[in-house]
């Protein structure tokens, strides 16, 4: 028996012992990553979701107490401080958002040595299908917004808690931000031939975004969803308030600087967020948020947005190069704009420079 025999024999009777043998079971399309879903059908009440994370498909998370040179033996995982797709992150994770009265799917059954879960369908209506198919973006990004003044109004504790979990909540700490913003120098050139980083500029790169990083790492103080954009919300309007966000792929939730959830929205790779857009979901979460310091928050916003983004696109230029997925190279043009608007912050004015001597215009396709 094949491997894929033993995994489909092990998923099949997790279902039967659960009660849903008898389910018609319907592949659902996957992204970027190790985990598969279906969706079930059950001779009986409503369809459900079941998630598949075969273990070790991934290299192992981060320990909490790991020195950065333990992490980087242990792997990308461990460095950048995700949770290699592990079934007890999620149901941990899942838990605490729905303690906050938040919209994480209900966990049904779970079973996190053999990677398997069986969730609450939440639907269909991704933010990203509706605004594609015409609705009014106003009201679902207002509802993002508050969903995330709900999560950065509350102090998170050191892990989040299941039945029989307890899952470390990790800070996005600097060796995880330095693990993130290094992708790009590696990994552009090799998507771009005509660009070459001497060492000299490398070290002008992380001589630049070392103080952001401090200060990213230094400001991580909220939960932090990670992966928050129009693909990962789900419009659910029969609910109130921020409850009306159905929330997916948070197993990689960290403490982090607030601005950081607030740019993997607004610096969506997968759709355009206008500028006005932006201005206005910026004006209402301070709106929400009174107290702030705007000025001091949009710094920051634009300083780690530049990093998520750069991030994002050394991931993109990996997963062209490296793993031979070509679509993704259609969302770095929208990548480099926004990074662009991010750089004409005159704190950032250093960095922009570097990007104008050694990513020259052309190559930000």
């Amino acid at each position: 028996m094949g491997l894929s025999s033993d995994r489909e024999a092990i998923k099949s009777a997790f279902l039967a012992a659960h009660g849903w043998g008898d389910a018609a079971r319907v592949p659902l399309s996957g992204d970027a990553s190790t985990r598969a879903y279906e969706r079930l059908h059950p001779a009986r009440g409503p369809s459900l979701i079941f998630m598949d994370q075969p273990p070790n498909a991934e290299t192992a998370p981060c320990p909490p107490e790991a020195t950065p040179e333990e992490r980087a033996a242990a792997g990308y995982n461990a460095l950048a401080r995700l949770a290699a797709g592990r079934v007890d992150a999620f149901v941990a994770v899942a838990q605490w958002l729905k303690a906050q009265g938040l919209s994480a799917p209900a966990i049904l059954a779970h079973d996190a040595a053999q990677g398997l879960a069986v969730l609450e369908d939440l639907g269909d209506d991704l933010f990203a299908v509706l605004i594609e198919g015409g609705q009014d973006e106003a009201p679902l990004y207002d509802a993002a917004i508050e969903g995330l003044v709900r999560l950065h109004g509350v102090i998170p504790p050191p892990a989040l808690t299941a039945p029989g979990i307890a899952w470390p909540l990790l800070d996005y700490d600097e060796t995880a931000l330095k693990t993130a913003g290094d992708i790009l120098p590696e990994w552009l050139p090799k998507l771009k031939p005509e660009l070459t980083f001497s060492d000299a500029a490398v070290a002008e790169w992380d001589a630049l975004w070392a103080p952001i990083r401090a200060h990213g790492a230094a400001g991580a103080s909220v939960f932090c969803h990670r992966d928050y954009h129009a693909e990962n919300l789900i419009w659910l309007p029969d609910r109130q308030g921020a409850a009306r966000v159905g929330l997916l792929d948070f197993q990689d939730a960290v403490r982090a600087h607030p601005a950081w959830d607030m740019s993997m929205l607004l610096h969506d790779a997968r759709r355009d967020v206008s500028p006005q857009r932006e201005a206005a979901a910026l004006a209402y979460y301070f709106q929400l948020r009174p107290d702030l310091d705007r000025d001091r928050f949009l710094t920051d916003y634009h300083a780690l947005g530049a990093l998520n983004i750069v991030r994002i696109l050394g991931i993109f230029a990996r997963l062209v190069t490296r793993d031979a997925k070509p679509r993704y190279a259609a969302f770095m043009p929208r990548l480099w704009r926004y990074l662009d608007a991010c750089l004409a912050d005159p704190a950032l004015a250093g960095l922009a420079a570097w990007f104008d001597a050694h990513v020259p215009a052309e190559s930000r396709t």
